[in-house]
């Protein structure tokens, strides 16, 4: 008779590991969009700023510090007045524009199917709080 072994799911990282740091890095919606809005060049504080809808110059800022500290982007100032800086991506940075263009691919091939998933729960608990609520009404 043959045994069958049973698979150990996959261990998650200790919450102390530096993967999780990059992950989280990564994984942030302004980080995709900024290494998008750099996959074409380098680009200055005020083009990102109108490039990516919705972003704030605080977060913007936040985002390049953090893509920068973490060797992703590089930040050139030049000494002029008003100060001139660029941002664009490092060789490392550069690295995450084909993951990213998956990842957006995706999101773009598979919209439908996540709205779609988004209604059904948003019905779904409309109609329970519908429930809830003629229960108490009932009980009243």
């Amino acid at each position: 008779m043959e045994t069958i072994k049973k698979q150990a799911s996959p261990k998650i990282s200790f919450s102390t590991c530096t993967t999780r740091e990059v992950l989280k890095l990564i994984g942030d919606q302004w980080t995709a969009l900024v290494i998008y809005a750099l996959e074409s060049g380098t680009k200055r504080f005020s083009q990102l700023c109108s490039q990516i809808d919705g972003i704030s110059r605080k977060m913007l800022t936040q985002t390049l510090r953090d893509l920068e500290y973490n060797g992703l982007v590089q930040r050139v100032v030049y000494p002029v007045i008003p100060p001139h800086v660029e941002y664009s991506l490092t060789p490392l940075g550069r690295t995450l524009i084909e993951p990213i263009g998956v990842l957006r691919q995706w999101a773009q091939e598979h919209l439908n199917e996540v709205e779609q998933a988004r209604t059904e729960q948003e019905q779904t608990q409309r109609i329970s709080v519908q429930e809830q609520v003629a229960s108490i009404v009932q009980q009243r």
